[in-house]
């Protein structure tokens, strides 16, 4: 194996742990939010306004496809946890298994 492949392999790897690392802490951040949406928080805390806005952009397009209208629970970020999950499981083990191939 030359040089060049392992190097390659390598940054495939790390490329993909780093990966898994943001979409877990962003995981973290949507649990977060969901769980201040149950109780009524105060607007102007800067931890409140921080998930709000690293959160909305993401969990906005999903209540545009699923809408609320009578339903009393949000499931936009349920399923925003879905499509976190399926990246780490999918995505993220696939780019590993690329890289021990190369």
């Amino acid at each position: 194996m030359d040089m060049f492949a392992i190097s390659t392999s390598n940054f495939i790897i790390a490329l993909a742990k780093v990966m898994d690392i943001v979409l877990t802490i962003y995981m973290w951040i949507i649990v977060a939010r969901a769980l201040i949406s149950w109780v009524n928080p105060d607007p102007y805390n800067k931890i409140v306004i921080f998930l709000y806005r690293i959160t909305e952009p993401v969990l906005r397009p999903i209540r545009k496809i699923i809408p609320r209208h009578s339903l009393p629970i949000d499931f936009a970020p349920l399923i925003v946890l879905l499509i976190i999950m399926f990246l780490q499981y999918f995505l993220v083990r696939t780019m590993i298994q690329i890289a021990h191939g190369l």
